[in-house]
């Protein structure tokens, strides 16, 4: 109409969708067939973060607190390992004595933080520092990454049904599946923020672990005193149509005790 004055646009950019995330949105579609549930569970790591600066100081070398939390749920699954079986067709269920941790490594290419997927082949047999510089050697692996993204866009012009009927298929034999994907799965949420928290993953696994935020409370030292803890949230996921809830129990009770003991470093 004569006089109208046009509203101006809001500040805003258009930027593309990421071929990676894409990738993620086909994975996210094929696993959330399965029958998942989730654990809650706190552990009190006040202690165990005296205990990593201390074999820090005695190493001189990096130690984190997340490759302690990897290596000791790489050795509590060994201890159970049908908890990380994967199903073959309808009737059988393979089990692996190896577990392989498949973790989400940031990498910044062309300006762009991206998560890929890396894996820690026989974490159950390796100490927290051999994961440690494991995952800061994956970091600084961008040349292979970059390599595939240039297949990535070309996969993505397949239509979305063949590209996860493609996936569905591969993922079928459970020799492949580990050889690509892992036995495990172990994502660290809690790396990005501050304060406690957990989170709520889709798996493509039988079981994963996520790692939370760390919450700072009252609690008991040793000395039955009330004094400010430290407890870092976790998330066990399983698919429940592979793992049932006693194996899991067991494995929890064993994590946390692990965790809070720091007993991967006493035993490497």
């Amino acid at each position: 109409m004569p006089g109208t004055v046009k509203e101006a646009e809001p500040s805003h950019r258009t930027l593309p969708y990421p071929d990676l995330q894409q990738q993620a949105v086909d994975w996210h579609e094929i696993m959330r067939r399965g029958h998942t549930i989730h654990g809650f569970l706190e552990a009190d790591i006040t202690e165990t973060r005296r205990v990593i600066h201390q074999a820090r100081r005695q190493s001189g070398g990096p130690l984190s607190l997340t490759a302690l939390i990897v290596a000791t749920f790489a050795r509590a699954v060994a201890a159970d390992p049908g908890v990380q079986a994967f199903r073959k067709g309808r009737n059988k269920l393979v089990v692996f004595d190896d577990v392989d941790v498949n973790v989400l490594v940031e990498h910044v290419l062309n300006g762009e933080r991206i998560p890929v997927p890396h894996l820690v082949r026989a974490a159950q047999g390796m100490s927290p520092g051999e994961i440690d510089r494991a995952i800061h050697e994956a970091r600084d692996e961008a040349e292979p990454y970059a390599r595939a993204r240039r297949f990535v866009p070309i996969w993505l012009r397949m239509p979305a049904f063949f590209r996860r009927f493609i996936w569905t298929r591969l993922l079928a034999d459970p020799q492949r599946r580990k050889r690509m994907t892992g036995t495990v799965t172990v994502t660290a949420v809690g790396m990005f923020g501050r304060g406690g928290g957990w989170g709520l993953p889709f798996i493509a696994h039988s079981i994963c672990l996520t790692i939370g935020g760390v919450a700072r409370r009252p609690g008991f030292g040793k000395d039955g005193l009330v004094e400010t803890r430290e407890f870092i949230c976790l998330t066990i996921s399983v698919d429940h149509d592979v793992v049932n809830g006693a194996p899991v129990a067991r494995l929890v009770s064993r994590l946390r005790d692990d965790i809070e003991s720091a007993s991967v470093l006493a035993n490497p």
